[in-house]
């Protein structure tokens, strides 16, 4: 083995949970693949028919991956290949540049999986993981919700057996309603039926399987083997009763074999046209994988590295390129039945690529009568569980600037696109943090009685000095909000007309910078020209080390105190003369306010 080799495979993930693999990792993992194998399989043609690719990318899509992240992921459990956001995604970006389904349309998608790949591979090794961090939670729930209900939408047509394109969800069901009375009832029929058969099995078949005696692991094993029995029944039914002679549209011929071996296409115009899609992709992936990653790791007390599951993305997306796929990530729903079927490594995402494997060789030729409409079906079924849309409720009674974020985004998302409907968001958010970070909350505080702990005065019952202002400033200092403290400390000189001291609380103080340094410098000067020292108590040590370097420590008026209780009892002895222990004396301020 080369030295190389022999020094970089000690670090690889693989490396640390293989030397513990066992006779029951070996089996939980086999369960679970099959598990994963039967709910992948279905998926995989239909995302990738939503992609606008022929459905056997779908299965393409699903080896190398899964491969590639057993060696390099740190999660045991997550379960990579095609999703239907990533999937939405891919259609909306390459929709542009080529005819769906032609072969320049599967050039373009191979090319997008391959910078989508080295993209995340970039950020692995340069360990920027940290962007994925822009992406917030509201964001992401708004974008997922209306990305759910967009393919939703766009799955209708099939079902209904009819032509309608739509730029936005309202658009397009104008253009459905308008082909409404062309509707192929039979084709819909099956698009109806299926579903409901679909939505029957995720809810009821496993607790009447259980009812009737069989075991909690093989109700589990048929109850999502669902879409399975849904293909095979509507497959045998268009064959045996010619449903294509009838007009039911059918997927039709299948290649029989091994994904091919592929490379992009090295067109710098697409590389430039794709370069903002492959990055939306990939943060898009990178956080839907970290976030079911850690949820599920979190649960068996393990952990997963961001930066490492970048690389992993990264080469999983670059096989896919390499093998005729189109970009993957981490899907949330397989992964959850992958850790709930009792996978304990990442090899069974190994044993799910042989079992993908061996379908795309033995059972495809079984799968040329199998309706569209069912595929269609399965989508609908898959991406409706991903629709969210309590979140307005929740965000609009707990924080509403995370409710303008969820509604931009959905509402952007739903009428623009998916792209520019998660750049909208991402602008609301940081758009949103930054007013809020410029308007920070900062309390009077004064002392509690009989302790050597300080409140904000309009909520608790405090002693405070006419001498002395205390004031606690609730957000780290800089450019966008160093004003805001000026306008504060302005105002405590204005209307306090014996003060001699202000004295600022720094204990939720993170940061100082430039801009917020000469704005202490600036109020520290106008305070000495009026008679009254500025003190500074509780800087945490990395802010104190910033200071130190700077000559704001020696100019100040007043002094750095280690405690603000120190401060006070050396500026204002009078405050614990009028507190003393277990006693509210008449000057203390009872609770008012909403700060």
């Amino acid at each position: 083995m080369p030295s190389t080799w022999r020094r970089w495979l000690p670090s690889l993930p693989i490396a640390d949970w293989g030397r513990r693999y066992d006779r029951e990792a070996l089996v939980g993992d086999a369960v679970a693949a099959l598990i994963v194998t039967i709910m992948l399989i279905p998926q995989g043609l239909a995302y990738a028919l939503l992609a606008g690719l022929p459905a056997e990318v779908g299965l393409y899509a699903s080896v190398a991956p899964l491969l590639l992240y057993a060696v390099l992921g740190t999660s045991r459990v997550l379960a990579v290949g095609p999703v239907a956001v990533v999937s939405l995604m891919t259609a909306a970006a390459i929709g542009e540049h080529a005819v769906a389904g032609s072969p320049a349309y599967w050039s373009a998608a191979i090319t997008l999986a391959f910078l989508s790949g080295a993209m995340l591979l970039a950020m692995g090794l340069l360990r920027l993981g940290f962007l994925a961090n822009f992406l917030s939670h509201p964001v992401i729930s708004g974008f997922i919700s209306a990305s759910g209900l967009l393919i939703a939408a766009s799955q209708l047509k099939t079902l209904m057996g009819v032509q309608a394109e739509g730029h936005g969800l309202v658009p397009l069901l104008a253009a459905l309603a308008g082909q409404a009375a062309h509707t192929h009832w039979l084709t819909l029929a099956v698009g109806l039926l299926t579903m409901g058969f679909l939505f029957w099995v995720r809810k009821g078949l496993k607790p009447l399987l259980t009812a009737w005696g069989l075991g909690p692991r093989l109700a589990d094993v048929i109850a999502k083997a669902g879409p399975v029995a849904a293909i095979a029944a509507t497959t045998g039914l268009a064959w045996g009763l010619d449903w294509q002679a009838q007009g039911v549209k059918i997927v039709g011929t299948i290649p029989q074999g091994l994904p091919p071996l592929t490379l992009p296409e090295w067109d710098p115009a697409l590389w430039r046209q794709l370069a903002l899609p492959a990055l939306l992709i990939s943060i898009v992936g990178f956080v839907e994988s970290v976030s079911v990653g850690q949820t599920l790791a979190a649960k068996r007390r393990q952990r997963i590295e961001p930066d490492q599951e970048l690389v992993a993305l990264g080469a999983s997306n670059l096989s896919a390129a390499l093998t005729g796929g189109f970009p993957v990530t981490g899907g949330f729903a397989r992964s959850v039945v992958n850790f709930d079927a009792g996978a304990r490594t990442p090899a069974a995402g190994v044993f799910t690529a042989l079992g993908i494997t061996l379908a795309s060789l033995l059972l495809t030729p079984a799968l040329y009568y199998l309706p569209q409409a069912t595929l269609s079906a399965t989508i609908i079924v898959a991406v409706l569980s991903l629709v969210d849309l309590g979140m307005l409720k929740r965000t609009w009674h707990y924080a509403k600037p995370d409710f303008a974020a969820v509604a931009s985004t959905l509402i952007a998302t739903l009428a623009l696109g998916v792209e520019t409907g998660l750049v909208v968001g991402v602008g609301v958010s940081l758009a949103l943090y930054l007013w809020r970070t410029s308007r920070p909350h900062i309390a009077t505080v004064g002392l509690v009685p009989g302790t050597q702990h300080f409140r904000n005065v309009l909520r608790h019952a405090v002693v405070v000095s006419p001498r002395l202002v205390s004031l606690r400033v609730d957000e780290s200092l800089y450019f966008a909000n160093a004003r805001s403290l000026e306008d504060r400390v302005n105002d405590a000189v204005a209307t306090m007309p014996e003060l001699r001291h202000v004295v600022l609380q720094c204990s939720a103080i993170n940061d100082i910078d430039a801009s917020a340094l000469e704005s202490l410098e600036a109020i520290d000067h106008r305070l000495r020209e009026a008679g009254v020292a500025l003190s500074l108590s509780e800087v945490k040590g990395p802010v104190m080390d910033k200071l130190q370097r700077t000559g704001l420590p020696r100019q100040l008026g007043g002094g750095i105190f280690l405690t603000h209780y120190q401060a006070v009892s050396t500026l204002a002895p009078e405050v614990l003369e009028l507190a003393p222990p277990g006693q509210c004396p008449p000057c203390c301020r009872q609770s008012n306010g909403e700060e």
